[in-house]
């Protein structure tokens, strides 16, 4: 069993990580590959020596994919530049995956919100035939 400290380090240092690389995409990479890019989350391997880095891209799946490229030629450059700014011995080695469940959870709102506008106007209709039946 994991101890409580250990747990809440990760957890810390998976945040600041996250900062530190979003800052990085947003600003200081010049690569004109990457797009829109944030990053939603970093997972932390239990060893640390990895992490996933999960990151939205805005655009289309081939704007996706040139950023995904873009960020897997600069990998070397965002550890080295994580390692001094959180003053980390080893960085971790890092996992870029896109993550498209903002994007999925936005869908399923649109559906569910369609869902219930046909419904109500359902309702309405039943509720016309049977006044009209009654009449």
């Amino acid at each position: 069993m994991e101890k409580r400290t250990v747990k809440h380090h990760r957890g810390r240092l998976g945040e600041a990580l996250r900062e530190e690389i979003e800052t990085l995409v947003e600003g200081e990479l010049a690569d004109p590959r990457i797009g829109l890019v944030s990053v939603t989350g970093v997972h932390l391997a239990e060893d640390g020596r990895s992490a996933q880095v999960l990151v939205d891209v805005e655009g289309d799946e081939d704007e996706a994919e040139r950023s995904m490229q873009g960020l897997d030629a600069a990998k070397a450059y965002i550890r080295h530049e994580l390692a001094d700014r959180l003053r980390l011995r080893r960085a971790p080695e890092l996992f870029f995956r896109l993550d498209r469940s903002e994007r999925e959870r936005a869908r399923v709102e649109e559906l569910l919100a369609r869902a219930k506008k046909r419904g109500k106007s359902l309702g309405r209709e039943t509720a016309r035939d049977t006044s009209g039946e009654k009449a």
